[in-house]
C-alpha cells in the first residue's frame, strides 16, 4: 500500500493534475485563432481545459441574458462587459481590456487592394463585405471607416453583410465578395498580412475597438475561471496577443 499513498501525495503536490477543471468561455469571433492558442498554454500551465465558443459579441449578450453558463466572456467591445455587470451578470471588479482590435480591408487577392486603401474610392468592385454594425463592433467600426471618408452611401449598395466578423471574413475568402472589411487577427501572421493583399485601416478613422473581457456570474466561485484571468495578464498570453496583430 506505500507505494498507492506516495503516489497520491505526488499528485496532490501537482496543483495542474490534481485540481483540473473546464471554464465555459465566450469569444468574440475575431479572438478565435489568439484563444486556440491561449487555451493550448493555458492547459499546459494549469491542467485545465477551456471550452471556448466564438460567435458575436450581440449574439453572446442575448444568451448570457437568457441564462447561458458562460464563466467569461472576452467581448469585441467595451460595452457589452459593463452593461452585463450593470446587469447584475458579470462580476464587479473584474472587467478589463485584454487587447485594442485593428480593422484591415483585405481580399485573397495579391496587388488587388492598394496600401492606401484608394480602390474604395475607385469602385473596381461589385461587392464589399462588412460585418453587421449592429452586432459586431468590427462592422460598426467598418461603417465608421467609410462615413469618415464620405463613401458611406456611394458603396452601400455592395455590401455583403455577415452576422459576425467570421462569417463575414469567409464571404471574402470564398469569393462571394472581392473585398472586406475584417479583424487583422483573421489574416495576419509574423508581422504581416499572410495571404492576399490589404490596408489595415488608421485607427483614426473609427472609434478604438477596445476588446474587453469580464468574470460572469457563473464562474464567480470557479478557481480555474479566475486562474484564466491571471493568465490573460501574463506575458505569455499577451505575446500571442501581440502577434496576432492587436495592439497594446
Amino acid at each position: 500500500m506505500a507505494p498507492i499513498r506516495i503516489l497520491l501525495a505526488a499528485a496532490l503536490a501537482l496543483p495542474g493534475l490534481a485540481r483540473a477543471d473546464q471554464v465555459q468561455v465566450a469569444a468574440a469571433a475575431n479572438f478565435a485563432a489568439p484563444m486556440e492558442k491561449i487555451a493550448a498554454a493555458f492547459k499546459r500551465q494549469t491542467g485545465h481545459e477551456l471550452l471556448v465558443s466564438t460567435g458575436s459579441t450581440g449574439k453572446f449578450y442575448a444568451q448570457i441574458s437568457n441564462g447561458a453558463p458562460f464563466e467569461i466572456l472576452f467581448s469585441a467591445d467595451a460595452e457589452t462587459p459593463a452593461k452585463l455587470e450593470r446587469q447584475g451578470l458579470a462580476v464587479p471588479g473584474t472587467r478589463w481590456t485584454y487587447a485594442i482590435g485593428r480593422l484591415v480591408l483585405w481580399s485573397p487577392k495579391p496587388d488587388f487592394i492598394d496600401a492606401q486603401g484608394e480602390i474604395l474610392k475607385q469602385g473596381r468592385f461589385s461587392r464589399l463585405a462588412i460585418a453587421n454594425p449592429k452586432l459586431a463592433p468590427y462592422g460598426q467600426a467598418a461603417e465608421e471607416t467609410l462615413k469618415t471618408l464620405g463613401l458611406y452611401d456611394q458603396l452601400q449598395p455592395k455590401f455583403v453583410t455577415g452576422e459576425n466578423i467570421a462569417q463575414t471574413w469567409q464571404f471574402v475568402g470564398t469569393g462571394n465578395a472581392e473585398l472586406g472589411f475584417v479583424a487583422l487577427s483573421q489574416v495576419y501572421e509574423d508581422g504581416k498580412i499572410r495571404q492576399g493583399s490589404g490596408w489595415i485601416v488608421p485607427d483614426a478613422l473609427h472609434q478604438p475597438i477596445r476588446q474587453d473581457a469580464a468574470l460572469l456570474k457563473p464562474g464567480q466561485d470557479r478557481p480555474a475561471a479566475r486562474a484564466l484571468l491571471e493568465f490573460m495578464k501574463s506575458d505569455a498570453a499577451r505575446a500571442i496577443i501581440a502577434a496576432a496583430g492587436y495592439s497594446p
